[in-house]
């Protein structure tokens, strides 16, 4: 005799998605150097019907919220872990931008961790190219 398996996480938020009948979730990566490319990447992918999310904040330009170095690592450590939940909410992944820096690496590996598809709109930078 078999019993079916208990779903994993995954299983149900995408069985959840399927009966929302949400579009494609789509999750931008990148260096915050490209913060202009992301907006465009956006608006495409917006156009294309799909939802898309992405970094909500440039650490690189100044900001009060992280004017404070101690109170910055800590904002970068959250912001961190913020981005992995939007790349296991997501469908697929875009990487956008010439550059793969260490965090956007750490990125894309964890994105490919879970069997996410990951576009690039610079296919060169790929680090499995």
């Amino acid at each position: 005799m078999s019993y079916p398996q208990p779903l994993t996480p995954e299983k149900k938020l995408a069985d959840a998605k399927e009966q929302l009948s949400l579009p494609r979730i789509v999750v931008i990566c990148g260096s915050t150097r490209f913060m202009a490319e992301m907006s465009e990447a956006d608006l495409r992918e917006t156009t294309a019907g799909r939802i898309v999310v992405k970094p909500g904040c440039d650490m690189k330009s100044p900001h009060e919220l992280w004017s404070d170095p101690v109170e910055a690592e800590a904002l970068k450590v959250q912001l961190d872990d913020l981005h992995r939940a939007k790349i296991r909410l997501a469908d697929e992944v875009l990487v956008v931008g010439g550059y793969i820096g260490d965090s956007t690496r750490a990125e894309i590996t964890y994105a490919r961790s879970l069997g996410k598809p990951v576009r690039f709109t610079h296919p060169e930078v790929d680090p499995e190219a």
